[in-house]
């Protein structure tokens, strides 16, 4: 009979693409993980990986194996949440990956408010910007906080059920002073110096996106996605930043931000979590958490604009 541990094992290391990462990721050592899939190997009687470079991939017969696997890995997880529904109580700990963006309006409100309802429960957060739903389908994580900017296409995975929370508009951040008290046109940023996300980050092509459909192309005096250091150059007044409402804080001292006038910078927040037929009772309080917080920030008090 296959051993539903070693199968995630040999789904982790297709993912991860090495045993090294899979073992990492898995919190074990690679002999570890070796081992168990040598056995794995020995159940089936046929090789699973081979050599790649210096990664492995998957044989044929491993990736017939792995089809099987992901329908296996994904009955084991219905039963468990099945029984978590009879059981009809919040678990002991859940674990939640988040956009750096997001954990002061959304993620420390809704982990204050599990504490208050669910003392029991213990939520590790992981504060990442990569790859958090390919997380979730490896069940490294139970809940993600993600993003998706409404002109990109959805690229969810299959079996992820997704509960939007709210539209977050990127605003327009400039020193105090040196900006006017409304809202901005984007075509008026083409005279700026800009501190601009990455191109290749999904916020990057989202601004480029706006911009050419505002009719320039821009061009950034300053590159980087962290969006302390965007706030603290446009502060100095170096730059102006197009930064989340999320992001900001609207106690920040020095600094004004403005909504755009023309064409909108909209990025979807939204809680996932892995897709059962019946409800899961600790993740669906770590997403309620979450939409209580996402729904208290809608309204928030910004700077004057």
């Amino acid at each position: 009979m296959l051993d539903v541990r070693r199968l995630h094992m040999l789904r982790t290391v297709a993912a991860r693409g090495s045993i090294a990462a899979a073992a990492q990721s898995l919190a074990l050592s690679a002999g570890a993980v070796s081992q168990q899939l040598s056995a794995l190997r020995r159940d089936v009687g046929v090789d699973l990986l081979r050599p790649d470079g210096r990664t492995v991939a998957l044989t044929e017969a491993g990736r017939v194996l792995l089809e099987h696997a992901d329908r296996i890995l994904a009955a084991v997880q219905e039963a468990e949440s099945a029984v978590a529904a009879v059981k009809g109580t919040v678990g002991a700990t859940a674990t939640l990956a988040a956009l750096p963006s997001t954990v002061a309006r959304i993620v420390a409100p809704a982990l204050t408010g599990l504490g208050s309802h669910h003392p029991q429960l213990t939520v590790t957060c992981l504060i990442t910007d990569q790859a958090q739903l390919r997380e979730l389908t490896l069940g490294a994580v139970d809940v993600v906080l993600g993003q998706r900017y409404h002109h990109l296409p959805d690229a969810t995975p299959r079996g992820i059920e997704v509960a939007p929370l709210l539209d977050d508009p990127l605003l327009v951040v400039t020193a105090d002073g040196r900006a006017p008290e409304q809202p901005v046109a984007l075509r008026e940023l083409a005279g700026h110096s800009l501190v601009l996300p990455p191109p290749a980050t999904d916020c990057g092509q989202a601004i480029l996106h706006a911009c050419h459909q505002a009719g320039f192309t821009p061009t950034a005096r300053y590159v980087t996605a962290d969006i302390a250091a965007q706030c603290t150059l446009a502060r100095a007044g170096l730059a102006t930043a197009l930064v989340p409402r999320t992001a900001i804080d609207p106690a920040t001292p020095g600094v004004r931000a403005a909504p755009i006038a023309d064409h909108p910078i909209l990025r979807l927040l939204f809680a996932a979590t892995r897709h059962t037929g019946t409800a899961n009772p600790t993740t669906a309080a770590v997403v309620t958490a979450l939409r209580t917080a996402a729904r208290e920030h809608r309204t928030p008090s910004l700077p004057p604009a």
